[in-house]
């Protein structure tokens, strides 16, 4: 047969199918999302996302020099504290246990990027990600809380803040106290296209998060909708955040290629806890491979346009990474 395109010629080794590979990933595109509970010398695993832990502060630094042995050197910080009230006052106390973790992190391990969730839903006793009035959120009042919590986490010594409470107009008010109080160069990641996703399951039960009346339909972004997404992205462009994320990763690949294409920030992706959990169940089970579709999986989330992940796999993705497994 007379062929002169035949793509078949640049998939005959193993060596050339890596040089013309389009998409190339790095470990330091990673980032692993640690918890830190309050108390001392606590290690507990999380029944619901098999593999991770929660960590007190003073063994948080464990989880971290294993990071580090792994190749990953950025994470993603939660808090579970032992006191919650209606406002959630826990967040932004100087002692709290973020806090508390970021200066146990920094002492451990100086060189280790943190990057702190900043939120309301671990803190309150209601469980919503802000100030409650009657039984919707107050966005604005929320605001106040949102950057005061953000400003405590960078004098405690995180690196980066990241905002995921989908609140309209918060990465501008974080900005605003962050750069007011001299912390002009801190980075902001938003949380800029964060969906109400039956896919967060077992993060509410790892951080005790769930709401206990109702549900966030009403300040987390409707699945249905791609066009928000984009002038959600835009907002946070206007409002001075540094890096853009999409959460979740997996049925979102649409919006993260979109969003990446429109806007000339970073783009994050969160591939999270109900992603990971079934791919932990499934190979459990016997159904998969679960080291291929774990790579595979992270593949189609670059692939789409991401720039970094945050995923609980980041220590055995950085292996398949440096096997060459993932590029």
């Amino acid at each position: 047969m007379d062929l002169t395109i035949r793509p078949r010629r640049l998939r005959t080794c193993d060596s050339l199918r890596r040089m013309v590979r389009e998409t190339r990933v790095s470990p330091d595109s990673l980032i692993y999302p640690l918890f830190v509970v309050e108390g001392e010398n606590r290690k507990e695993p999380i029944q619901s996302l098999d593999g991770q832990y929660r960590y007190s502060p003073d063994r948080v630094g464990e989880a971290v020099a294993e990071c580090m042995e792994a190749g990953v050197s950025r994470i993603l910080l939660f808090g579970i504290p032992n006191h919650k009230d209606a406002c959630g006052s826990s967040a932004w106390d100087p002692n709290g246990v973020v806090q508390q973790g970021i200066r146990a992190i920094k002492a451990a391990c100086p060189e280790c990027y943190i990057i702190t969730d900043v939120c309301m839903c671990e803190y309150t006793d209601h469980g919503h990600c802000g100030i409650l009035n009657g039984h919707e959120v107050d966005n604005d009042k929320t605001l106040e809380v949102l950057a005061k919590t953000a400003l405590s986490h960078v004098q405690a010594g995180a690196d980066m803040v990241a905002p995921s409470d989908m609140m309209d107009g918060r990465v501008s008010a974080i900005r605003e106290i962050l750069d007011s109080n001299g912390f002009e160069t801190t980075p902001i990641m938003a949380y800029s296209a964060k969906y109400a996703s039956a896919f967060y399951g077992p993060f509410r039960e790892a951080a005790g998060s769930a709401p206990s009346f109702g549900d966030r339909r009403g300040y987390q972004m409707d699945p249905h909708n791609r066009k928000e997404a984009v002038k959600e992205c835009a907002l946070d462009v206007q409002e001075g955040a540094d890096i853009l994320m999409v959460k979740p990763a997996l049925s979102y690949l649409d919006i993260i290629r979109e969003c990446s294409d429109a806007f000339d920030l970073p783009m994050a992706a969160y591939s999270v806890s109900g992603e990971y959990a079934m791919i932990k169940a499934a190979g459990k089970a016997g159904l998969i491979d679960e080291y291929r579709v774990m790579c595979e999986s992270a593949l189609s989330v670059y692939r789409a346009g991401a720039d970094m992940l945050i995923t609980y796999y980041a220590k055995e993705l950085a292996q398949a990474m440096k096997k060459g497994d993932l590029g």
